[in-house]
């Protein structure tokens, strides 16, 4: 794309942020649930059940799995726009009805309704980024959708710990019970939500359709308007002209998923389900979905645990600060491969804390370490990459199987999380996602392609020609 053109950087950055709140929401919703599980077990009655402790963690898991899988065709069909919208009145509707329900089996039906949102959140938010950034800028772009998760992330996590009230070491199950926690506390956690959610969805009635979606259904005027307001006359002219090529050189009519099969397009769908799956087995969210069991293990308090959450989740929003900043100069290839051996060190050395059963501040470095590789490679790395290699045409049936394949591995992680700690204990445990981390290396290694400053259209050629090289 032109290098001298000026792009209209505020308009951009409104279209980011407000479509990125699809990330912060689902940030927040997969997080919120740790700070209030210690309560709402007490007052549904389930804390001797683990079964149910279980369901209850990773219920919105189940909705998420089906919000993916319904993501590429509500995108291919009503673009990116209206689809997060409505998770948007999702993720509203699971904010007010977790925190009101006095029944367990309610409880579950608003998580798995705001499940529902987080997965077309979590495919429609970078998608649409990604076709309205240009190329150039785009990996810092789709980036931001990672930030707000992060940042949603630690607004749960402070939202958390400011909402509960102290609880003296003497207390009881019953004291706690009949406490504000357990009363009333954990049900802010939740509501707290609703603000952000009902911004979200009054906000996204403000940006427009992404034009690459325009185009598609034979709205050209309307997307070139999109384009013209980004970056101007020429931009627009060679964007439009750059969007209806690749558009034209696909077969007209409704998506067949025989062509998700066929040899050109085959590779790179398995690129991005292999990738999806990646960045949940390298194990890095199990520090925050089992926060309590790893900083337990390692010699701290209650107490000291959920200050020491507070403190991974803000180096989490550091180090993808510095992952916005590094996405489109270092490129994405790197990264990821930077992450991968990373990863693969720290586990190791952790496994080894665990095993010689170090305690304190040792495993406290070494988790913020893993927890800060993450953050400036893997975890939104991955988005990037994902809302880049597909082509136009089937970019939302392709990027609904990858974010599905994502969450069933992350339905993987949790449950099997357990299985191996008890089976293997937390040094073995992760010493095998150190084995995952050094698979993913060579994965990336070999396959990855690298896609920095193309244009979408560009990528699409050069993988779809790949086989010709």
């Amino acid at each position: 794309m032109m290098e001298n053109t000026k792009f209209n950087f505020t308009y951009l950055i409104f279209l980011a942020l407000v479509s990125a709140m699809g990330g912060f929401l689902f940030g927040y919703d997969w997080v919120v649930i740790g700070g209030a599980k210690p309560f709402y077990e007490l007052y549904f009655d389930i804390s001797a059940m683990p079964t149910l402790q279980g369901w209850a963690m990773s219920s919105a898991l189940i909705g998420c799995i089906f919000g993916a899988v319904i993501s590429g065709v509500v995108a291919d069909r009503f673009g990116r726009k209206v689809p997060l919208i409505f998770s948007a009145a999702l993720f509203t509707i699971s904010a007010f009805g977790t925190g009101y329900v006095d029944h367990f089996t309610p409880f579950i039906i608003y998580r798995l309704i705001g499940g529902l949102g987080i997965g077309l959140a979590s495919t429609l938010s970078p998608m649409y980024i990604a076709e309205i950034a240009p190329a150039k800028y785009r990996g810092q772009f789709v980036a931001i959708n990672q930030l707000t998760i992060v940042i949603g992330i630690l607004a749960a996590q402070i939202v958390n710990y400011f909402i509960a009230d102290a609880i003296p070491d003497s207390s009881t199950t019953e004291n706690i019970l009949n406490s504000w926690n357990g009363q009333m506390g954990w049900r802010w956690m939740f509501w707290a939500e609703l603000v952000p959610a009902l911004a979200f969805f009054i906000l996204m009635f403000l940006v427009p359709k992404s034009p690459r979606f325009l185009v598609k259904i034979n709205k050209s005027v309307s997307a070139r308007n999109v384009l013209f307001k980004i970056g101007g006359e020429a931009y627009a002219q060679q964007a439009l002209a750059n969007i209806e090529g690749t558009l034209k050189q696909s077969s007209n009519g409704k998506i067949s998923f025989s062509e998700l099969r066929s040899p050109k397009i085959k590779p790179i769908l398995v690129v991005g389900i292999v990738l999806a799956v990646f960045q949940q087995w390298c194990g890095i969210n199990i520090i925050f979905n089992y926060a309590e069991e790893i900083f337990t293990a390692a010699g701290y308090s209650v107490g000291d645990m959920l200050f020491n959450i507070v403190i991974t989740g803000s180096v989490n929003l550091i180090f993808t600060f510095i992952a916005m900043r590094t996405v489109d100069s270092w490129g994405r290839r790197k990264l990821m491969l930077l992450g991968s051996v990373g990863l693969a060190v720290v586990y190791a050395i952790l496994g080894g804390a665990y095993y010689f059963e170090f305690t304190g501040w040792p495993v406290l470095l070494l988790v913020i370490m893993a927890i800060g590789i993450y953050a400036m490679s893997l975890a939104p790395i991955t988005w990037v990459v994902l809302s880049e290699i597909f082509p136009n045409r089937l970019r939302g049936v392709a990027m609904s199987i990858a974010t599905f394949s994502l969450w069933i591995a992350s339905f993987i992680l949790t449950f099997t999380f357990p299985i191996l700690n008890n089976a293997l204990g937390a040094s073995g445990t992760f010493w095998v996602y150190s084995l995952i981390c050094v698979s993913g290396f060579l994965f990336v290694k070999n396959k990855l392609p690298e896609t920095k400053g193309k244009s979408l259209e560009e990528i699409e050629m050069e993988l779809l020609n790949d086989d010709k090289k």
